[in-house]
């Protein structure tokens, strides 16, 4: 949104709205109504009665102040209308309206600071797949990082680390810790170990094929590689640099800002020592293949500690941005 300041100069207003369409059964259609239309963070409420076919009821539509969703999806749960209908929610990239900004000027908090946990739920759900496309990504990234092992070229280990898809079950375990959930923990540990063990393997045939052949004339790794031998060894700066990482990862996913998701990914070494690691098998050097193993472990646990803390932080922040609100009502 665009309006005047002060001094009459165009500025901008980011209003970071959402907007929701939720199918409720005839008998509580009247109930949702006024809760959306009473709640201070939601704007443009309509009623549509009997357009839902599948499943069948009335349509309800409105638009919600990021920081306010969180708190109508568990009204909504409350009131059982997953179970008998449906609620979905789309981004909105541009709202012209002085209704949507007072509605996100009334709710608690700020957008960007908002936390909506069931995105994050059903996002981690989605990441801890094990699918075809999870397992090719990762294991070109590996093949990638396996190269750059060979001829020393960072510009390799920053496009092995761009495109690992590995982030998404880590945040998986870090979440799973936050809310007790084993068995989605269990999962993710499951997608994480299954898809470097393939990455693993298929890189390191590739190189000892290559290497049988004649393709990867090297008999051994450079002995000196000042660019990529960080990769194998580990020290307290990797632990550090895993910690922030992690923390930066699961605020860009809670915030909506993925941008911030390839700094992270550029910051580990998770893809790049996998890579490392199959390509030391290939050549027999084990010295390399100890220390890339180290850093993998560093690099998985310390992010999972970082997202872990960094999702508590934000539970108990927001918690209390609730509070405070609930103390004094906004109307």
């Amino acid at each position: 949104m665009f309006g005047k300041d002060a001094n009459n100069r165009s500025v901008r207003h980011d209003v970071v709205m959402l907007h929701m369409r939720v199918i409720v059964p005839p008998d509580q259609t009247e109930e949702i109504g006024a809760l959306l239309a009473d709640h201070p963070g939601a704007t443009n409420v309509v009623v549509l009665p009997g357009s839902a076919r599948e499943p069948q009821g009335d349509l309800l539509l409105c638009d919600l102040a990021r920081e306010s969703v969180d708190e109508i999806i568990e009204e909504l749960k409350e009131r059982g209308i997953p179970d008998r209908g449906s609620i979905a929610f789309e981004p909105i990239e541009l709202s012209i309206s002085k209704c949507a900004k007072a509605a996100e000027e009334e709710a608690p908090g700020h957008g960007d600071d908002a936390v909506i946990w069931q995105e994050i739920e059903q996002r981690t759900d989605d990441e801890i797949q094990l699918t075809w496309s999870f397992l090719a990504f990762l294991a070109l990234a590996t093949q990638l990082a396996g190269i750059a092992a060979i001829i020393d070229s960072p510009v390799l280990i920053v496009g092995a680390m761009v495109l690992g898809p590995e982030f998404g079950a880590v945040a998986a375990i870090s979440y799973g810790l936050l809310v007790g959930d084993w068995q989605r923990i269990g999962r993710a540990v499951r997608t994480l170990v299954i898809g470097l063990v393939v990455a693993i393997a298929i890189t390191w045939m590739c190189a000892w094929v290559s290497h049988e052949i004649g393709v990867l004339n090297v008999d051994r790794l450079p002995d000196a590689r000042p660019l990529t031998g960080f990769v194998y060894n580990p020290d307290r700066w990797s632990f550090i640099v895993a910690l922030l990482a992690g923390a930066a990862g699961v605020l860009s996913m809670t915030s909506g800002k993925s941008s911030a998701l390839v700094g992270v990914f550029i910051s580990v070494t998770t893809v790049p020592a996998a890579g490392n690691i199959a390509v030391g098998y290939a050549l027999g050097h084990w010295n390399e293949v100890n220390g890339s193993f180290q850093q993998l472990g560093i690099n998985i646990l310390g992010m999972i500690i970082a997202g872990w803390l960094t999702l508590l932080v934000q539970k108990i922040a927001w918690r209390l941005v609730l509070r405070r609100r609930s103390g004094n009502p906004a109307r």
